[in-house]
């Protein structure tokens, strides 16, 4: 990669993803800088998408489609990070399937705005979030068996993240983008309809419902964050820190009482400094993610569920 296509994906991450760029400086060089490119290739499809300001929906479905052609090869681009991107799918061996599945699921926000159930979620984050955690894995290049054992982890922690994002930003996806991705069936099972989140109604039944899919989300950092340790050493405090980072805005959901319609936390730069102060430290007298995580982190302590090491789980992932 060239430095002016890392400089640009960083400056991407900087913009636009301050949280995780915090985590990411503090990655060795040759993870860091894969990063900012990958970061930069999310950031620049997600953007054609979630711009309140952007393209009517046409003009965003050929934005996309251009994209997609520049990202697995197919034609030339002048985008420095789409270019790194491209370099590294090939230096890295990641799976063009990955590639189609995140970009399958950005073109599905152009005219999916609601999720009946969370298993309808699930599909959509096999390309959200499951995607993002196998490009990641793949560029920390694991042997075989520390590859098998981290993939199932990487990807509920990807998936804890965007969850954390569909939990927190309720108000700003109905106002921006006219979506709810709180699945219905768990609205519905608390007496919430669509269309009163959409007129952006709290009510302690709305609040019950984000309560509950924030138990569901911490489950998944607890499962995720587990997978920590089959990283590289020099990896695992940096995606820790991610971890900790990311889940302390479920401390600043429960003080507003899970109301996410008329708030939208967020988490001040002297609070994240003081997080990253505080899980080093813990860090440097227990390299044990999963303790160093439920002592620091705003999750409950919980028991995580671990996956089978073998490749039954993988029956589902192309062939890497």
């Amino acid at each position: 990669m060239k430095k002016d296509q890392v400089k640009a994906g960083k400056t991407i991450q900087q913009q636009t993803g301050r949280t995780f760029h915090l985590a990411t400086r503090l990655l060795p060089k040759r993870i860091r800088h894969a990063t900012y490119v990958l970061y930069g290739f999310f950031r620049i499809a997600d953007e054609i998408v979630d711009d309140p300001a952007g393209p009517d929906p046409d003009e965003q479905a050929a934005q996309l489609a251009d994209l997609r052609a520049e990202a697995l090869g197919q034609q030339p681009t002048d985008e420095p990070v789409i270019a790194a991107f491209v370099d590294l799918c090939d230096e890295h061996d990641i799976d063009d399937e990955w590639v189609i599945e995140f970009l399958d699921a950005m073109e599905s926000d152009i005219d999916t705005d609601r999720y009946e159930t969370y298993e309808d979620l699930e599909g959509y984050m096999r390309g959200s979030a499951a995607a993002v955690g196998v490009m990641m894995t793949d560029i920390m290049e694991l042997d075989e068996e520390e590859y098998e054992r981290a993939l199932p982890h990487a990807i509920k922690l990807g998936e804890a993240f965007q969850l954390t994002n569909f939990v927190r930003d309720v108000r700003e996806d109905v106002v921006d983008r006219d979506r709810v991705y709180l699945p219905i069936e768990t609205l519905e099972r608390h007496g919430v309809d669509r269309d009163q989140v959409m007129r952006l109604e709290s009510s302690e039944e709305f609040r019950a419902a984000a309560e509950e899919e924030l138990h569901r989300t911490e489950e998944l950092y607890r499962e995720g964050v587990a997978g920590i340790r089959f990283l590289p050493e020099d990896c695992q405090f940096a995606v820790l820190l991610a971890a900790v980072l990311y889940a302390e805005h479920h401390r600043e959901i429960r003080a507003v009482d899970y109301d996410v319609i008329n708030h939208e936390p967020d988490l001040s730069t002297a609070r994240k400094l003081a997080l990253v102060a505080k899980t080093r430290w813990h860090w440097l007298w227990n390299k044990d993610p999963e303790a160093v995580f439920h002592r620091v982190s705003a999750v409950p302590a919980g028991e995580a569920k671990h996956h089978e090491h073998g490749r039954g789980w993988m029956r589902w992932l192309p062939t890497r």
